[in-house]
């Protein structure tokens, strides 16, 4: 059952990373600013993932602001007729819900079951993100794709990126060569993809390293990283010498115009190709002088010197031999210091470092196990269904309108537990919106404005409202009659 299982686990997880933007499609009629329905909000989150891809690189990765710029003109075309100023925010919106600008931690989660060994059935969660934004050398906040995302662009979830690459190009030779170009683009670009993936896993052990050299394994696993990487450098740069001359071939070759443009867009992504794995060969040579700059670092950089206060031989027992009219000023000046004008957002500040400092733990590929939540017993409704139907009876009033007082008044002839009922149901007519309604197809909703009137009630207090019951029409009604009078609709 363990390897029928990993492969359900891994199919989970990769339905898991695309359920962010599937949620993008059905969130997008929520909208308030905007009628988004003519916008495939799923395939402007590929396209933005795309293009963060496409622009990292060890040292910085894509400008939040350039990403939605290109993405302008992809918005524009599923929206022609809009302004441009909705394709910008449409496209900010993308990309901080790929951000899941928000949450806590900008992460995702999602829910599902596997068996253990014992062949029981344990529920996990698996944490993912798509884009997170990490800040450069010289301070500028830029966005980077991660693993997750980059596999919901080549439709793989944790594949091999060695074995996935070799198949690429393989394929991508093939099709070259049977002169399908237009399936040669798709393959070259997932082998960049897988190119790009590579080096960021790299990229992370580099960073763990100048993080901590002890997090991570420099005897064996980056060694041979490092081994594999340039041996895989050395086959893919031939492979992708000889994909070049087949597409030049193919360019010469080639007599209608379509044909050429394909050709020549394939010439830009295999250059695209080489100039990665270039970069990354250049990173690889100089992992083993970082991680001996770092080990140095770290190892003979020694504590920080610092003056410490004695509290108890400086403070407490000087004051404690002082007056109480002569200890005030000094503990004031000292407390005043050490709390400071409002309360710190961190404990300490030796805290906040050791806590950003501390290697990431390795995640389980399964997902850490969601405990079994202890659910207490829902209380009993106060009111009954029947309490419900007389409040509604109450409240439809199609004439005129009425105050909070007359209904209390009219309810507690009816049963001594429906003011308050009623009462809630007003309450909540107070903010009341036309949209919200209207959005739901309702007929009519409920309306409570206050006047001044003060509430005279033997039981509640407050302002006595006026309550009435507004009539909404649909689109088609509108159409029909352009000028209703004022007093049969609201919206």
């Amino acid at each position: 059952m363990g390897m029928a299982d990993e492969a359900v686990a891994r199919r989970l997880k990769a339905l898991a990373c695309t359920a962010p933007l599937h949620d993008l499609d059905a969130r997008k009629s929520h909208l308030e600013w905007v009628d988004a329905g003519g916008y495939q909000m799923a395939e402007i989150a590929l396209q933005a993932i795309d293009q963060v891809t496409l622009a990292m690189d060890f040292d910085h990765g894509a400008d939040q602001d350039q990403v939605v710029r290109r993405l302008v003109p992809f918005i524009a075309a599923q929206g022609p007729l809009r302004t441009a100023e909705e394709h910008d925010r449409v496209g900010h919106w993308v990309v901080d819900s790929l951000l899941n600008v928000g949450s806590v931690d900008r992460g995702f989660k999602v829910d599902y079951g596997t068996f253990d060994a014992d062949g029981h059935y344990v529920r996990r969660r698996f944490d993912f993100k798509l884009l997170v934004e990490l800040a450069a050398p010289d301070g500028q906040v830029f966005l980077r794709a991660t693993d997750e995302a980059i596999n919901v662009l080549v439709g793989a979830l944790d594949t091999d990126v060695e074995s996935a690459q070799v198949a690429a190009e393989v394929k991508l030779e093939n099709l070259i060569r049977r002169g399908r170009l237009g399936d040669a683009r798709l393959a070259a670009e997932q082998a960049r993809y897988r190119t790009v993936q590579y080096a960021e896993a790299l990229r992370a052990k580099l960073d763990a390293t100048r993080r901590d050299v002890r997090s991570v394994d420099w005897l064996a696993a980056v060694p041979e990283l490092i081994e594999e990487a340039l041996a895989h450098i050395e086959s893919r740069y031939r492979a992708e010498t000889a994909i070049l001359s087949n597409i030049a071939d193919a360019r010469d070759d080639a007599t209608e115009p379509d044909r050429r443009r394909q050709a020549a867009d394939l010439v830009v992504i295999v250059n695209d190709c080489i100039r990665r794995h270039t970069q990354l060969q250049a990173r690889l040579q100089e992992a083993g002088a970082l991680f001996r700059a770092e080990q140095d670092r770290q190892q003979f950089a020694g504590r920080p010197q610092r003056a410490s206060v004695d509290v108890f031989g400086q403070l407490l027992r000087p004051c404690l031999d002082l007056g109480v009219v002569t200890a005030v000023a000094p503990t004031s000046a000292f407390f005043g210091a050490v709390v400071g004008v409002r309360v710190p957002s961190v404990l300490s500040l030796g805290g906040l470092v050791e806590t950003l400092l501390v290697p990431s733990a390795e995640r389980d590929p399964f997902g850490a196990a969601v405990p079994e939540p202890e659910l207490m017993d829902a209380e009993p409704d106060r009111f009954s269904e029947e309490h419900w139907e007389r409040a509604r009876e109450l409240l439809r009033l199609p004439d005129v309108a009425r105050r909070l007082s007359g209904l209390l008044a009219e309810a507690r002839t009816v049963d001594p537990e429906l003011p308050g009922l009623v009462l809630l149901r007003v309450m909540h007519a107070v903010g009341s919106t036309i949209s919200s309604a209207r959005g739901q197809d309702d007929g009519g909703v409920c309306l409570a404005i206050d006047d001044g009137t003060v509430l005279r009630d033997e039981e509640f207090g407050g302002s006595d409202l006026l309550v009435t019951l507004a009539g909404l029409r649909t689109a088609a009604v509108e159409e029909t009659d352009p000028a209703p009078a004022a007093t049969e609709d609201v919206a």
